[in-house]
């Protein structure tokens, strides 16, 4: 045994990543993990943003239910109701903190490629080094997947965006900035560029939008029983989803896929309802047939349901539009290891383990979707998916008897 190949290397350091080291190194295996902690959630959210999960589904996974989001918040003293929707750079401090006290040996470099090598896996560093590993977890998050409408794929970031793109909101300050979709993540970007000071517009397929309910305290038995209460909402297909991912896999592949497009469909939160409605003005009901940059302008041609044309001028359109997981876009696989995979649709095909077509690699988060159903792209999700592949990790990869820091994983790789 190589000593300077750790167990597992966890590619991502968000809460999936996070949840699925603190679930392994628990058991044992010599775990290192790469990333920014929480840098999406830091980075690549919006400056004033607010969770749409609850307190109680917004904690990141370790063993015993131990360092929870609640336990956070009552360790700082920090308010934390159901009422209460939770700031994004609280969330950030909470995932650091979790990492801290779950997660020691944590890299920060980026990984920029992952290939097999010597009955295990390579993955280069940013910085030029490299680390080895016999199992390898991507918990890349959903930065490579953003999906932008065609007629806008090949913008420059310029003249169109997506939500995703963007933490500091303020450089759009009267500015008219269009966004396009109808979900959480376009209703509230449009919401903080009204409130940053730009005007904004929000041009969606959708007939109309859909807003989430506000929280019930006590819901009526027979309401309990009819529509039960879980991570996701409320609902017998929806409790399914949080609290029964192996089932969703069961599922033929066409089943699964249809899930995965169209269950917890696009809806905005109770709370930004106010803040949304009579504030930004709305196209409902509109696609976009084509765009065409005008100078430093971006010139949309809509159409209705009725094939009736619009037109709108604007200098900047952010894309709520969401993610779709495709290989293809995932570099930092090796183009050899990429190709062998099996696939399931564009996404991989997973084992009931979140284990790929290529032993020992592994994928949770929005690239276990398709697989398990809509709870893997929410927080609420890692607990089912970091229990899962760090018992098979357990399973499959002998234990070592004396753990090696994740400092003489890169010193030792990089001497090769």
């Amino acid at each position: 045994m190589n000593a300077s190949m750790a167990d597992v290397a966890v590619v991502g350091a968000g809460p999936y990543g996070l949840s699925v080291a603190a679930h392994a190194a628990a058991l044992g295996l010599d775990v290192v993990v790469f990333g920014e902690p929480m840098g999406t959630w830091a980075r690549n959210m919006p400056r004033g943003m607010l969770l749409k999960s609850e307190p109680q589904n917004s904690g990141l996974a370790a063993p015993g239910n131990s360092h929870s989001f609640v336990a956070f918040c009552e360790i700082n003293s920090l308010p934390c109701a159901r009422s209460l929707p939770i700031p994004v750079e609280r969330f950030v401090d909470y995932g650091r903190w979790f990492q801290r006290q779950a997660v020691p040996h944590l890299d920060p470099s980026m990984v920029t490629a992952v290939r097999t090598a010597g009955g295990g896996f390579v993955l280069e560093l940013a910085n030029g080094d490299q680390a080895r590993a016999r199992a390898v977890v991507l918990a890349v998050g959903v930065v490579p997947f953003a999906r932008r409408p065609e007629p806008l794929a090949a913008f420059p970031s310029t003249l169109a965006s997506h939500t995703i793109d963007h933490h500091d909101l303020s450089g759009f300050t009267g500015r008219d900035v269009t966004v396009v979709g109808a979900g959480q993540a376009a209703l509230e970007t449009a919401v903080l560029l009204d409130e940053a000071g730009a005007r904004v517009r929000l041009v969606a397929r959708a007939e109309r939008l859909r807003w989430n309910g506000v929280p019930v305290p006590r819901r009526p038995l027979r309401d309990r029983v009819l529509a039960p209460e879980s991570g996701l909402g409320s609902g017998w297909r929806t409790w399914v989803y949080a609290n029964m991912p192996h089932t969703v896999r069961r599922l033929p592949g066409s089943t699964r896929r249809h899930i995965a497009r169209t269950a917890l469909g696009p809806a905005g939160a109770w709370w930004l309802r106010d803040r949304f409605v009579d504030r930004v003005p709305t196209l409902l009901g509109y696609r976009i047939t084509d765009a065409a940059a005008d100078g430093d302008r971006v010139r949309l041609s809509l159409t209705d349901a009725d094939e009736r044309p619009h037109q709108i001028d604007t200098d900047h359109v952010v894309c709520g539009t969401g993610f779709v997981v495709d290989l293809r876009r995932l570099p930092l696989l090796d183009p050899v290891l990429a190709d062998g995979l099996r696939r399931d649709g564009l996404a991989p095909w997973l084992s009931p383990h979140f284990e790929t077509s290529m032993p020992g690699l592994y994928a949770v988060g929005l690239m276990a979707k398709q697989t398990f159903g809509p709870g893997m792209q929410f927080v609420q999700g890692t607990a089912f998916a970091a229990r899962r592949v760090a018992a098979h990790l357990a399973r499959t990869l002998p234990r070592r008897s004396v753990a090696v820091p994740a400092e003489a994983v890169r010193a030792g790789a990089a001497a090769r």
